[in-house]
């Protein structure tokens, strides 16, 4: 088996790879011919909105465990998210809810919907859902999500892409935190007590 990343080789490699998903974005705007940050706008209602959108997919994702989704995270990431402490967290989900909106609500949406918003919205979600195939299932899973994601980004009447990016954003945070816990309780439980292998113990979430 390949061994275990660091900490910080996490890290870096995760913002290279969100870091990649903005420069993707810029340049398939590029080539449509339209800016991708359009349809953002700051809004205090707004950021509320996406915070109190992210609840119902979180509570779906810790209650139902969304065809196994929470497991399938478990089981990928949470040795890799474990080493690191909330803030680290924090970061990762706020970059790949800025990343990953820009590219798959800001422009691949938009670009796809000239053949109709339905289109826009199916065929975008087809992509997202691909490329989050961790699993066939995870894939269908992330393309639901991505649905929900790309109407709320009309929930406001107009196109308003604060909201994904804050409902990714919070949502990505508070699921790294589950399973996270969920992972360093099962060490302990394992171990008496014993830090996870990546390094010293985090701070607590």
């Amino acid at each position: 088996m390949p061994r275990s990343l660091e900490r910080g080789e996490f890290l870096n490699l995760a913002a290279v790879f969100q870091g990649g998903l903005v420069v993707l974005a810029l340049v398939l705007a590029w080539l449509a011919g339209f800016n991708p940050m359009e349809n953002f706008r700051w809004s205090w209602t707004g950021l509320a909105w996406g915070t109190l959108a992210a609840l119902p997919i979180l509570a779906l994702f810790t209650l139902s465990d969304w065809f196994r989704s929470r497991s399938i995270v478990t089981e990928f990431l949470a040795p890799l998210l474990a080493g690191c402490r909330w803030h680290e967290l924090a970061g990762l989900a706020v970059l790949a809810g800025i990343s990953e909106e820009l590219l798959f609500r800001g422009v691949l949406q938009p670009w796809i919907g000239r053949w109709g918003q339905t289109a826009g919205l199916v065929g975008s979600n087809l992509i997202f859902g691909l490329a989050h195939c961790i699993t066939p299932t995870y894939a269908v899973v992330a393309g639901l999500v991505g649905v929900y994601l790309g109407l709320l980004l009309e929930l406001e009447g107009e196109a308003n892409l604060l909201i994904p990016i804050t409902t990714h954003a919070v949502y990505d945070f508070l699921a790294f935190a589950i399973v996270v816990r969920e992972y360093r309780r099962g060490l302990a439980s394992g171990s008496q007590g014993e830090s996870p292998e990546n390094g010293p113990e985090p701070e607590s979430l």
